[in-house]
């Protein structure tokens, strides 16, 4: 083989594999953004069921509720950020949290408003606004127009539903 002609297939293979490289980086990157971003999660049923306890189960994929004064966080005055308990997806901040009286905890607003879906809940007759965290589309409550300033909205949500980060 002529000298110019390994120097040239040198080359080309050097090309190729810088290429790859970056290809596998920008790969990467758009997978680590994705999750950033909230991807979609979407697990069987009984994916869930392994992953959720009986009760979270009932109310994050069956849309059920706690009852008033039981769950974990209605009373909590830490703190921190609410996750979503099957996804972890930051949901509300401690700041945004308010004692509502109705025995669940109660935010004005979702830390991002892309992270929370609402949805026409029309059970029991009524037609009240569900929420469900956008990532994995577990329920969390549901939203009312009799909260505090500056939104005016009560996101009632279950405790079950949620998970907390203390603030460091």
């Amino acid at each position: 083989m002529k000298k110019g002609t390994k120097i040239f297939l040198i080359a080309i293979v050097l090309i190729a594999t810088q290429a790859c490289a970056q290809k596998k980086e920008e790969a990467n990157g758009s997978a680590k953004a994705k999750v950033e971003r909230g991807d979609i999660i979407s697990l069987t049923e009984a994916d869930w069921k392994a992953k959720l306890t009986p009760e979270q189960y009932y109310v994050l994929r069956e849309q059920g509720t706690e009852r008033a004064f039981t769950g974990k966080y209605w009373d909590n005055k830490e703190a921190g950020i609410y996750t979503c308990a099957a996804c972890d997806l930051p949901l509300f901040e401690s700041a945004t949290k308010f004692k509502s009286g109705t025995g669940w905890p109660s935010f004005y607003e979702p830390l991002k408003a892309k992270n929370v879906k609402e949805a026409a809940d029309r059970n029991y007759g009524m037609r009240w606004p569900e929420v469900s965290c956008a990532r994995c589309g577990g329920h969390l409550g549901h939203v009312f127009p009799d909260g505090p300033k500056p939104t005016g909205l009560r996101y009632c949500i279950n405790s079950v539903s949620l998970g907390f980060i203390p603030k460091d």
